[in-house]
């Protein structure tokens, strides 16, 4: 474990920028998908919807599943593979990261900070309100209103301890796992997108989807750089924060055929 961590970290820059390639190729495929979708509704004359329900059911378990996996991993007593790899790697990620590097990652990974990400929910609720998307509005305003309270209670119940960094780039308090940047990239930007793609014509909508999914991957990936959060963390992050946001989303477009809006 020690060994792979130490390659991971000696190649983090082009080990992350091929992370985000996968990614952006998943949400394209993503993409095409849905929209596939979209067209075979329309041409069987049903309503098109974002999420189908068996999706959604699919997603929760796998997201469950995964969080599952990854808390019963760090807290097991008898086999110490993903903590010793999640140590492993902080500490050569410290050792290894040239500070000028870690100077851009953290102006990157401040885009996920609560200040920035709640100020931005201000906004976009603002110019919502102001287009009388109420509907629109009631659901960005529940799934936004969740990010907090899940992480900070997920936190308070596993209160695993933070990485020991020295760099001095950005400074943490409070518990590790699961990771709330990655929790609340993964909510804040995927509704964000969600809320684009009901009000922005079509051809906008693969560059909404690209730029959700780029935004989600960097934040995560800027946490375990800077050695603030572990491997484990962040990939907690994004399955519990995916849950949540398929959660909303499946909510509000129950919600949006239902009442036909």
């Amino acid at each position: 474990m020690n060994d792979w961590a130490e390659w991971i970290a000696a190649h983090a820059l082009p080990l992350g920028a091929a992370l985000l390639l996968l990614a952006l190729l998943a949400g394209d495929l993503a993409w095409h998908w849905n929209r596939r979708q979209h067209q075979a509704a329309l041409a069987g004359g049903r309503h098109p919807v974002a999420i189908r329900g068996r999706t959604a059911a699919m997603l929760l378990i796998a997201t469950a599943l995964l969080f599952a996996a990854t808390a019963l991993a760090i807290g097991a007593q008898f086999d110490e593979r993903l903590p010793g790899f999640d140590v492993a790697l902080a500490q050569s990620l410290r050792a290894g990261m040239p500070p000028a590097v870690l100077r851009v990652v953290a102006a990157v990974s401040h885009l996920g900070d609560l200040w920035s990400v709640a100020a931005a929910v201000v906004v976009v609720l603002a110019i919502l309100l102001l287009r009388r998307q109420l509907r629109l509005a009631t659901c960005w305003t529940i799934a936004m209103a969740g990010i907090v309270p899940i992480n900070s209670a997920l936190k308070a119940w596993f209160q695993r301890p933070r990485p020991l960094h020295d760099h001095g780039f950005i400074m943490e308090k409070g518990w590790s796992f699961p990771s709330g940047h990655a929790f609340g990239a993964m909510v804040f930007y995927g509704m964000l997108a969600y809320v684009l793609l009901r009000l922005l014509p079509l051809r906008w909508h693969r560059v909404v989807v690209a730029a959700a999914v780029a935004m989600v991957t960097v934040i995560g990936v800027s946490r375990i750089l800077l050695q603030v959060h572990y491997f484990s963390d962040v990939l907690a992050g994004y399955a519990s924060g995916l849950a949540w946001l398929v959660v909303c989303l499946g909510g509000a477009e129950w919600w949006r055929l239902r009442r036909g809006w």
